[in-house]
């Protein structure tokens, strides 16, 4: 039996599959971060159709790194595309790569993203994704890279976990080096890409193969979703047009109950299933937004995108300069007060606060 495409799920209106129009990559050389990864080797793939000069593609896990370059070779782009294996974090690397290959337009994909894990990982998550996001647009605005689009997540808003804050912290990095420099940076807040790995669609999917149960956190619980095909053609309208800066939200449609997202899978499967409730866990949220209570809509960006207004970071160089030196270090409570001073919101779960009181413990 064919397993029914996530727009039939969802209850949408099927977008056509083929290539996302990107008309701003023509004749350009792009870097991608995160290029192997569910969203930005789907970018790569789009920005090859639509005639991407040079495509940098920066991948830190090898096996993604081989299996887009592989695939690109196999279509005949090889030879347009050039692997990097590294971290966005290796200040060396970037440097290099933008010395070399000069791009003009940076899509940063890379990021760590699930939200249970990094709250046992909180250094591990702070490290990519703030201090990630902060070199790369560094090394960006120190090249004169034209512009710099960040994905960013629904998560950031109004954080309960501490990868929601270090994606906010990772808007306001990037937004700095747009305020000095003359880079266009657009920060674009996606909801819940459905059928990424790791996410709760494939997870069901699987429980349910297995006959359930399918476990369900909260009964109440709800989140805005996108499909990848959603998300390209939303990236695709923040890369073209040259007016999308600051940060950028969709409308994502209503909030789907998670609960009638499973019931929906399961019947679409021809299979019988029990859904069970567990708990929300560390970091989660019974509901995300888009857009916090301290920022303002100001009007459309783009056909799909609306741009936000939001509080920037006084002395925000000065904090990230903290964190570079209590990563290394191991500190974790003199990351958690960056953190906390950054995204105001913030409140650590008792995970972090766990392992905060055993920082504590074995430092006295």
């Amino acid at each position: 039996m064919r397993a029914p495409a996530w727009t039939e799920i969802l209850g949408r209106v099927a977008n056509d599959a083929g290539p996302v129009a990107v008309p701003g990559v023509g004749g350009r050389c792009v870097l991608v971060t995160g290029a192997g990864g569910f969203i930005g080797s789907e970018m790569v793939r789009h920005m090859a159709a639509a005639g991407a000069e040079r495509l940098v593609l920066l991948e830190i896990a090898e096996q993604q790194l081989f299996a887009i370059h592989a695939e690109m070779e196999a279509r005949g782009e090889g030879e347009r595309c050039v692997p990097v294996l590294g971290s966005v974090c290796d200040r060396g690397l970037l440097a290099s790569v933008f010395r070399e290959w000069q791009p003009e337009l940076v899509l940063h994909a890379a990021a760590l993203k699930h939200v249970p894990l990094m709250e046992r990982n909180p250094l591990a998550v702070l490290e990519t994704n703030a201090l990630g996001t902060w070199r790369v647009a560094q090394a960006a605005a120190a090249h004169g890279t034209d512009g710099m689009i960040l994905v960013s997540t629904d998560k950031a808003v109004a954080p309960h976990s501490i990868m929601g804050a270090s994606k906010r912290i990772a808007e306001m990095a990037m937004l700095t080096h747009a305020e000095e420099s003359a880079m266009r940076c657009a920060a674009v807040r996606l909801a819940n890409v459905i059928g990424s790995p790791c996410s709760v669609g494939p997870l069901f999917r699987e429980q349910i193969a297995r006959g359930g149960p399918v476990t369900v956190t909260h009964p109440a619980a709800r989140r805005y979703f996108l499909t990848l095909q959603d998300v390209a053609a939303l990236l695709g309208e923040a890369i073209a047009c040259d007016a999308a800066e600051g940060i950028l939200v969709p409308d994502a449609g209503e909030p789907v109950f998670i609960e009638d997202l499973a019931r929906r899978m399961i019947l679409a499967s021809g299979r019988t299933a029990q859904v069970v409730f567990t708990e929300l866990r560390p970091g989660d949220k019974l509901e995300e937004s888009l857009v916090a209570l301290g920022e303002q809509v100001d009007g459309a960006a783009t056909p799909g995108l609306r741009r936000v207004m939001s509080p920037g970071a006084v002395g925000l160089e000065a904090r990230m300069q903290r964190l570079e030196e209590a990563i290394p270090a191991r500190d974790l409570t003199t990351a958690l007060r960056v953190v906390e001073e950054l995204a105001p919101d913030y409140q650590p779960s008792a995970v972090i606060r766990e392992s905060i009181a055993e920082f504590l413990a074995a430092k006295s």
